[in-house]
């Protein structure tokens, strides 16, 4: 019979990761979750949502078909890396369209192997048998857990630009769908947005509408957490350069800004919009 594609279990998000002997740790990279399904010499791979995009990596799929397995499910990462050997979000979609060579396949769980089924086992046997599988220096490479203790391994991660850490309960078993066997610790970038506006309703907190500087696309809002000199010199700046709103926008409590203001803000790193945001400070463009 042949195998089919197996929806995802989907990690928790989480603000900082767990802390006892009961878990491993992995970096969390920056690319497509994804699935490949080997059945003898015939090779899917799928996405997350379970698209066949099997033609998309003709290259992961000759890999995949030459791992010495009858069939499996493998779960795992698409990714591109940059110069700095971290994987690119942006640059992996260049690559699916033009640069196959650049692409790998990260595998940190198996699903099922030669006809057997291996989601009840413990993580960490399915893990096991997975490293024995995936050879050196090939585009399928094993995702190594991390030693040392959360707070160090997410501190490394934060220092070294990645864009978190998964932790993995080490006798969980797999099922599709959000879990808390695995957590997700996300790390922050502070990067510089131009100001579209600021929303302030009565009772709640005031909010930072910001767009990319380059395209002036929206992106999200931060909140203003700045302190009190910060927020009062931006609401004085925001009425100076009080403007109408950009093209089919519409937020009724929004003061509207003309372009020129650039704030600093701080957010989840790996996120194409902006994802736990705060307003850190801002200033007039140059």
């Amino acid at each position: 019979m042949r195998l089919q594609f197996i929806p995802p279990l989907m990690p928790t998000l989480v603000d900082k990761p767990p802390e006892s002997a009961d878990w491993i740790h992995e970096v969390k990279f920056d690319g497509y979750r994804s699935q490949i399904v080997c059945d003898g010499e015939n090779v899917r791979i799928f996405t997350r949502r379970g698209l066949d995009w099997t033609a998309k990596y003709r290259d992961l799929s000759k890999a995949a078909a030459s791992l010495n397995v009858e069939n499996a499910i493998i779960d795992g990462e698409i990714i591109v890396l940059n110069d700095a050997g971290i994987s690119d979000f942006g640059e992996l979609r260049k690559a699916i369209t033009r640069r196959q060579h650049d692409l790998y396949f990260v595998a940190f769980d198996l699903l099922h192997l030669n006809g057997h089924d291996l989601r009840d086992m413990p993580l960490e046997d399915r893990r096991e048998i997975l490293a024995a599988l995936v050879p050196d220096g090939q585009r399928i490479q094993f995702s190594q857990a991390l030693p040392g203790d959360a707070k160090a391994i997410y501190q490394l991660i934060d220092q070294a630009g990645l864009e978190g850490m998964v932790s993995k309960r080490r006798d969980s078993v797999y099922r599709s769908g959000p879990s808390t066997a695995w957590l997700k610790t996300k790390a922050y970038s502070v990067d510089e947005y131009e100001l579209l506006g600021v929303e302030r309703e009565p009772g709640k907190p005031a909010f930072a509408l910001m767009a990319e500087r380059s395209t002036g696309r929206y992106v999200g809002s931060a909140f203003i957490n700045a302190n009190r000199e910060v927020r009062e010199r931006l609401w004085r700046r925001v009425q100076e350069h009080a403007g109408p709103p950009p093209k089919g926008m519409k937020r009724p409590a929004t003061q509207w800004v003309k372009p020129g203001l650039i704030g600093r803000v701080k957010h989840l790193r790996g996120e194409e919009d902006l994802r736990h945001a705060s307003l850190q400070d801002f200033r007039e463009q140059e």
